[in-house]
């Protein structure tokens, strides 16, 4: 859908329940974990190129077995890959949401610093001419432009 003006709004209750949707899915998930910078770097990435490789590899272990050693635990591999293809299409999904949240604020920040600088322009014209209820909001709006 093309970007319009965007007029919405959410409701405390509403917000509330998105964030306790977020909360649900941490808590259906106990096992995801933060990495550092420093363990991300030094991490082999599963990427697109590299998939294949690591279905092969486990399709080779299940085939053949006996050539691992006892403590290579297949099963153990297998539900590793089966969690991340899930965790693969998740990811795609919530980063959907989230670039569409992101836009969303951005056109948002956007409209609202469209609307300030409008509003600043009319400021300044009457604060100018010594109407002294808009003198203090144009001394604030005027440093919050220029960072004083």
């Amino acid at each position: 859908m093309p970007y319009q003006n965007i007029d919405a709004s959410l409701t405390p209750d509403e917000v509330q329940a998105i964030k306790a949707t977020f909360q649900d899915v941490l808590t259906r998930m106990p096992f995801l974990v933060n990495l550092t910078a420093k363990e991300r770097k030094s991490m082999l990435k599963t990427g697109p190129d590299s998939v294949s490789f690591v279905q092969n590899a486990l399709s080779a272990a299940q085939d053949h077995p006996d050539i691992l050693p006892s403590s290579f635990k297949v099963d153990h591999f297998q539900r590793d890959m089966e969690l991340f293809t899930v965790l693969t299409e998740l990811t795609t999904f919530a980063e959907s949401v989230m670039s569409q949240i992101d836009d969303t604020r951005l056109a948002l920040g956007s409209e609202a610093m469209r609307q300030s600088t409008q509003i600043y322009e009319y400021v300044k014209v009457i604060a100018r001419k010594e109407y002294t209820g808009l003198r203090g909001h144009f001394v604030r709006i005027q440093g919050a432009i220029t960072g004083a």
